[in-house]
């Protein structure tokens, strides 16, 4: 299973980027896919997920301003970054959980991509 990402990039504060994900190499569909952060000397930490039945949960920081969604094809996933500040600057992760044919539940991880919001 590959995760690929795309869109982020360089913007100004009070901006907008929106991040792409696409799972493939598999037939399953994700029981969840989301999206984690980590900046220089911290953890990394939940941006948002949702699970295939439509549930969704958002890191604190980011409640209002940002939007996860669920792709047409199988096993992609957005997030719309709305209200950029500088404090959102990281490599952001696309996660995936997905079963394979021994019900055997994996987390898989994308390269990351970079985010900056300049002040």
């Amino acid at each position: 299973v590959q995760l690929v990402e795309s869109g982020g990039g360089l913007v100004q504060a009070g901006g907008s980027l929106r991040l792409s994900c696409a799972a493939s190499g598999t037939i399953f569909s994700a029981n969840a896919m989301g999206w984690y952060r980590q900046a220089p000397g911290k953890p990394r930490d939940l941006v948002a997920r949702i699970g295939s039945g439509g549930s969704i949960d958002y890191g604190d920081s980011v409640k209002g301003r940002f939007t996860i969604s669920s792709g047409n094809a199988k096993n992609t996933v957005y997030l719309q970054m709305n209200s950029l500040k500088p404090e959102d600057t990281a490599v952001y992760y696309c996660n995936a959980i997905i079963p394979d044919w021994g019900s055997r539940i994996t987390g898989y991880w994308g390269q990351g991509t970079q985010v900056t919001v300049s002040s």
